[in-house]
């Protein structure tokens, strides 16, 4: 549900059609500070992009940040399309905000090509330091820090989960988008686990967003499959259609993010991403206050969740066990 600050703030005309502020408004409010918010992967319209956005947006509220007092919020909602972003990302850097906020490896590979004056708090960023976002955990550099997304070795623990529901399974398709650094690591870990739960991998490549259903359809066409959705905004994008795609073609799937299991997804396998979007409010206020990013340590979930949607298990015909069940902290009935 949407809380006050989403309800007065980011469902307002601003939205993503927001555009640099005119030179005169920025002189009656200069002492307004301004940050940036890039929300990739998700529409104005989505209730989980709004909720995300509407906690950091809260947070930094509870911190004092009172927007349109002391605090200007411009937020965008990009399009999943790589070069679109790219642009989005380049508008948000050329209207010189004082922090921003960037979500997905994408729309921060862009932003390092962009610039590296403003400082920047990252959300959902898979593998920062091997997509070379940052030179240390610990103390980062090029003014950027924030809160990671998955280790690559988390792609071996979702073929494990896939393969304990749906034992039968000894070919899986891995959604993989290969225009982003992180889904090759990905692709191997899950490779690499393969052969132990004797099953055969095939990567799905997708460079666009049509590919993603041409793929599962082809793949479909041989038995005992079953499906690994990586973390990109594509998937996030088109997420209720995948997720009825996979159904129909009675292929197991499991996702990264929770969100997909309550829209009717097998399983998820992942962490509360807005906890972190709250994390990077109470950076965000730092920084504003002084802090540099450097001495802001980039922070990995320390929590990671499964979820089991059971009315698509049983349209799956699966007879889930109950080690497995008790292993998760949510079950959909």
């Amino acid at each position: 549900m949407a809380t006050g600050f989403a309800r007065r703030r980011f469902l307002s005309a601003l939205g993503g059609a927001a555009a640099a502020w005119p030179l005169a408004a920025r002189a009656q409010t200069d002492k307004i500070r301004r940050v940036g918010v890039l929300a990739t992967g998700f529409r104005q319209t989505d209730a989980e992009g709004e909720a995300r956005v509407a906690a950091f947006g809260d947070t930094l509220d509870k911190l004092g940040w009172n927007d349109g007092r002391n605090v200007r919020l411009e937020v965008r909602w990009p399009s999943t399309e790589i070069d679109r972003i790219g642009a989005e990302v380049a508008t948000l850097v050329e209207s010189a905000p004082d922090v921003m906020v960037i979500s997905g490896n994408v729309a921060l590979a862009a932003r390092i090509k962009l610039d590296k004056r403003v400082p920047t708090v990252f959300v959902q960023i898979s593998d920062p330091l091997g997509s070379g976002f940052v030179s240390s955990l610990s103390r980062p550099d090029g003014n950027i820090t924030g809160f990671q997304n998955f280790e690559p070795a988390v792609g071996g623990k979702w073929l494990g989960l896939l393969k304990e529901i749906a034992p039968t399974i000894t070919r899986a398709g891995v959604i993989v988008h290969l225009d982003t650094t992180v889904q090759s690591e990905f692709l191997r870990a899950i490779e690499a686990v393969a052969p132990s739960l004797g099953v055969q991998v095939s990567a799905i490549n997708v460079r666009e967003s049509d590919d993603i259903e041409r793929g599962i359809a082809e793949f479909a066409a041989a038995p005992n499959g079953g499906l690994i959705f990586l973390p990109h905004p594509r998937t996030i994008d088109r997420r209720v259609a995948l997720i009825e795609q996979a159904a129909q073609l009675r292929l197991p799937a499991i996702y990264p993010f929770r969100y997909f299991a309550t829209s009717g997804g097998l399983m998820s396998y992942g962490f509360d991403q807005v906890e972190q979007w709250r994390g990077a409010a109470g950076y965000v206020d730092r920084i504003l206050r002084g802090t540099k990013p450097a001495d802001l340590p980039v922070q990995a979930p320390t929590k990671y969740d499964l979820v089991i949607n059971l009315k698509a298990a049983k349209a799956l015909g699966l007879a889930i066990s109950p080690s497995l069940l008790a292993t998760a902290v949510e079950v959909i009935e």
